[in-house]
């Protein structure tokens, strides 16, 4: 009997906003980035052989990662490893300081209408923090469900069949903080001034599930034409003319009557993501990684200089995937330091397999 794959439950609309804002945008923890790569990539349909490759890590990194989240949700982002000083408070002084800092500062016959930083400092704990308030967006698409389960089906039944497409943008010309390696108090520096006189671009971007490929195409629009041209270079990927699948959010760009009409004619199913849920989309998880290494600590000085970086990144990624080989022999060297570890700190040493 052969097991299922592992795969992350389906996400609700607030965790996979949550996960898409990460890897969108980075994350000042490196730990924190690369768990939410890992399950948004899974959300998608991706298999762990492909996320393992995509944030360069161990498969049984990227199961216990999944099987933790299907555990205790976002909390698994932010792992609690052992070590760090003893507690300083027992539960009994926690429950007191986390009830006082919640409670009004007047019904404490405080001068006051609200705590400050200062006045809190002694009493933050368990992740009380001064935060400002956030807001996200639930759905409203009657068939977020039936959506959700389509696209999960044909990841399932047909990966080889099924592409993914997206676009991200606009683009501009101008520099791009980021963050690399340096000389200790020699930063990396780019200039701060510069003119938005170039317009803007936007990335079109295609991947191929079954055969986890990654490329795109470069407009100076996202309308229905410049979409369709790229949804016709999916097409070409599989020249044998059989059916496959394309999951696409569902911009009005997607959804124009001449898109449809050519799905129709050539075999292509388009499979809509639901509203405000584009985290479902398997190119997802890819984006993060390309604006990463191509756009952060960037100064290109014209859309052809990016477009080519653009489109070189994924051709090295789709040239330089890990061989199985190799990380076959990783994991047993992992396997093997792991248990030296526990003899070390006290463990029981493994039998020998005779």
């Amino acid at each position: 009997m052969v097991a299922e794959p592992v795969r992350v439950r389906r996400l609700t609309d607030q965790e996979g906003q949550k996960l898409q804002q990460i890897v969108r945008r980075g994350s000042t923890s490196p730990v924190r980035y690369r768990r939410a790569m890992m399950l948004l990539a899974s959300a998608g349909g991706n298999r762990v052989p492909v996320i393992a490759k995509l944030v360069q890590a161990d498969e049984d990194t990227v199961r216990d990662v999944i099987h933790r989240f299907n555990e205790i949700g976002l909390a698994c982002l932010d792992p609690q490893w052992a070590g760090g000083r003893p507690r300083l408070l027992g539960r009994d002084d926690e429950d007191f300081v986390v009830q006082t800092a919640i409670t009004r500062p007047t019904r404490l016959g405080r001068p006051f209408t609200r705590w400050s930083i200062r006045k809190l400092a002694a009493y933050l704990r368990r992740g009380i923090t001064f935060q400002r308030t956030k807001t996200w967006k639930e759905s409203p698409d009657p068939d977020r469900d039936a959506k959700l389960a389509h696209i999960e089906q044909v990841l399932e039944r047909f990966p080889e069949r099924v592409f993914a497409f997206d676009e991200f943008g606009p683009l501009g010309i101008r520099p791009t903080a980021g963050s690399c390696w340096a000389k200790q108090g020699k930063p990396d520096r780019l200039p701060a001034t510069y003119r938005r006189a170039h317009g803007v671009t936007y990335f079109h971007g295609c991947y191929s599930v079954g055969d986890d490929r990654l490329w795109g195409v470069n407009h100076r629009r996202k309308g229905a034409a410049d979409s369709l041209a790229a949804l016709k270079s999916i097409r070409a990927a599989r020249p044998d003319g059989a059916p496959i699948y394309i999951i696409l959010d569902n911009l009005s760009a997607h959804t124009g009557a001449d898109i449809r009409r050519w799905a129709k004619r050539h075999k292509v199913e388009l499979c809509f993501t639901p509203t405000y849920a584009s985290w479902a989309d398997p190119i997802e998880a890819h984006f993060g990684p390309l604006r990463q290494f191509t756009l952060a600590n960037s100064n290109h000085r014209s859309h052809p200089a990016r477009t080519r970086a653009l489109h070189g990144c994924p051709r090295w990624r789709n040239a330089n995937a890990r061989h199985p080989n190799v990380l076959a022999a990783q994991r047993k060297e992992r396997a093997r330091i792991r248990s030296e570890k526990g003899i070390r700190r006290g463990g029981r040493p493994l039998t020998p397999v005779a």
